[in-house]
């Protein structure tokens, strides 16, 4: 079944749980992650970075559109972090249900003026719309998601009068959180208090970004809080490349049907992990 952002999250909403936006850039990941959402019947969001799209083109994503309408659970196919407007029309155009538009770094009423714009393209063919507010750290300054030296926290009230000015159907704060692994010794920390402050304001469903590698309790607690929708990416990615590497240790493989799907029950295992510290288990039947 496939949705948008605004319909596949408002049930998550109402029955106070998150769908995992797993980022995926191979046919074989995705297939993975169908297989243990369905296994797990659980509603999924598949999430592609603009770079990905680029390399992977567009005919993929009318396959990743024709097995979501036949899934047995809601798909949604949203286009990640993005501030290049004719990129996002392109993706909508390609068969995405969802579209991020980032001006993040921009001065907030530029901000503002980008996400409108995005929104009168896309409301009118039924697709969704999510901005962001405040920064994202980053732990690798190459990371293609981007991320900025120094976070940015999202100020409750701006986040208010964001959402109302723009009519986003989705909004990602910055909470504490990094794009990309964190290094042994430090420990993340998110600020809880302004996602409750937050989500008091704001009534459009919340997004929480670089949600790989946050300790299990804090991630577990922002989904009681109102956090709707974790984008996770360099988990499951060093999973599924991590096996892989090991696999090919034997020189004797060569064929992608015997070395992939070993690859892909490692990063399932993760994913699994995932659905059910975000309560996703068993809730397609919200649908």
């Amino acid at each position: 079944m496939l949705m948008n952002m605004k319909d596949i999250l408002a049930v998550a909403k109402e029955n106070h749980f998150a769908l995992p936006a797993f980022t995926i850039s191979d046919y074989s990941m995705f297939l993975g992650i169908m297989e243990v959402c369905e296994e797990t019947n659980s509603p999924v969001i598949i999430e592609i970075h603009p770079d990905e799209l680029s390399f992977i083109g567009a005919e993929m994503v009318t396959a990743i559109k024709e097995k979501a309408y036949k899934s047995s659970v809601p798909v949604c196919i949203h286009l990640d972090h993005c501030s290049d407007f004719g990129k996002i029309i392109w993706a909508i155009q390609c068969g995405f249900t969802s579209v991020m538009f980032d001006g993040a770094t921009l001065p907030f009423e530029e901000n503002i003026d980008g996400a409108k714009k995005i929104v009168e393209a896309a409301h009118p063919v039924n697709v969704s719309v999510e901005a962001e507010l405040g920064t994202i750290g980053s732990l690798n300054p190459e990371d293609m998601e981007g991320g900025a030296a120094k976070i940015i926290y999202t100020d409750p009230e701006d986040a208010a009068k964001f959402v109302e000015a723009t009519g986003v159907d989705t909004l990602a704060v910055a909470i504490g959180t990094c794009h990309g692994l964190y290094p042994a010794g430090m420990k993340p920390e998110l600020k809880l208090d302004i996602l409750q402050e937050i989500a008091s304001k704001v009534k459009v469903p919340l997004v929480l970004h670089g949600g790989s590698n946050n300790p299990d309790k804090e991630i577990g607690e922002s989904v009681t809080l109102g956090i709707n929708k974790i984008n996770i990416s360099s988990d499951i990615k060093a999973a599924y490349f991590g096996k892989m590497r090991e696999v090919l240790t034997d020189k004797s493989l060569r064929e992608p049907n015997v070395i992939e799907p070993l690859c892909m029950e490692a990063m399932k295992e993760v994913a699994k992990h995932k659905l059910e510290l975000f309560q996703t288990i068993g809730k397609a039947s919200l649908y």
